[in-house]
């Protein structure tokens, strides 16, 4: 089986933070070497980098490149800019609540550690919040694991891999280690229509650790359910509230319908850094819109017909009471959930 940990998605090279350009995969492995705050704010929200850990590690690094620069500026107004810099980080992608996780954690270090530490401080805690993510993930996945019984067929949407966190991946962190414990026997992966996350890049990733995939579009789902394929759907997630509503890819409160409607199970697994304690329900999250083109690209023509919009909306949110189950690194996590997030801070 090829070593996942080979899938960099973030690393530190050369005093460069290092992103492996998303948008390219299948067709092309390629890295772009970043050298300013702006740049990986850019990356965040061009998509070069996806996946709410990976964004979180992103973030991290991104603020080391801003302290480092405006340290070297050696201005007197150099906390006041260093902390609009990490403001501009937290705001590329705002749903994403590991973003401001990482960010939140930078500011601290910034207000309580003197101007000659700070850079090897901060550089210090990106290196963490990388190595965290990524041990996390593997705890994640033998956890999950754990749940499920031999001959498993296992459905999972967008991407939640190693190319979506520092390494190993949320759910196909536990869909890898389910493979080891010979507890599946077919995994499914949809397209993830617009940008395609699963088809061009879960399926890659799969085949890449040899594991073997099937691609099915969308809206073939509840077939595959119906058929008795699917025993599990796994995802990641984006944000998750304090009452354990999920924030997640578009099209992921669909499969929770039909995965409760035919007797499949539901697992979300998501490190303990995507829990947002503040937000009461999903009901109170801002949900990302992007541009209109990336859903009408498909159609190969340049604009819609007048009178005709179109919404595109990035994420959904699926009700707590639709999920089976929610693997953190801390352990799993069962209705009722809000009791159970809470116990997650002591």
């Amino acid at each position: 089986m090829v070593d996942t940990r080979k899938i960099e998605p973030v690393s530190w090279s050369n005093d460069r933070l290092v992103l492996m350009d998303q948008r390219l995969l299948p067709g092309k492995e390629e890295y772009l070497q970043l050298e300013t705050v702006a740049e990986a704010a850019r990356a965040i929200t061009d998509l070069v980098v996806r996946g709410a850990p990976a964004i979180g590690v992103t973030a991290a690094y991104g603020a080391v490149l801003a302290a480092r620069a405006r340290l070297d500026q050696n201005s007197d107004d150099w906390k006041s800019l260093l902390l609009q810099d990490l403001d501009m980080l937290a705001a590329a992608r705002p749903t994403a609540v590991n973003l401001a996780w990482a960010v939140d954690r930078m500011r601290l270090c910034i207000e309580t550690t003197q101007p000659s530490e700070l850079l090897g401080s901060m550089f210090e805690l990106a290196c963490l919040i990388h190595r965290q993510d990524i041990e996390a993930n593997y705890l994640m996945g033998d956890l999950g694991a754990e749940l499920m019984d031999a001959d498993s067929g296992i459905l999972t949407h967008c991407n939640a891999g190693a190319l979506a966190t520092a390494g190993y991946g949320t759910a196909l962190g536990v869909i890898r280690s389910a493979w080891k414990a010979g507890k599946v026997s077919r995994v499914f992966a949809d397209e993830t229509r617009p940008w395609l996350q699963g088809a061009r890049l879960t399926a890659w990733e799969l085949a890449r650790s040899e594991i073997p995939v099937t691609l099915i579009a969308d809206s073939a789902a509840a077939t595959f359910m119906r058929e008795g394929k699917v025993q599990w759907v796994v995802v990641g997630a984006d944000r998750i509230t304090a009452n354990g509503d999920v924030i997640n890819k578009i099209g992921t409160y669909s499969l929770a319908v039909l995965a409760r409607a035919h007797g499949a199970r539901f697992m979300v697994v998501a490190p303990t850094s995507t829990v947002d304690h503040q937000t009461a329900s999903g009901g109170e999250v801002s949900i990302e819109a992007r541009d209109w083109s990336e859903i009408w690209a498909a159609t190969g023509s340049e604009r819609p017909p007048e009178g005709v919009t179109v919404s595109n909306r990035v994420f959904d949110v699926t009700p707590a009471e639709l999920v089976d189950v929610i693997v953190t690194e801390k352990g799993c996590l069962t209705a009722p959930f809000g009791q159970a997030i809470a116990s997650l801070k002591e």
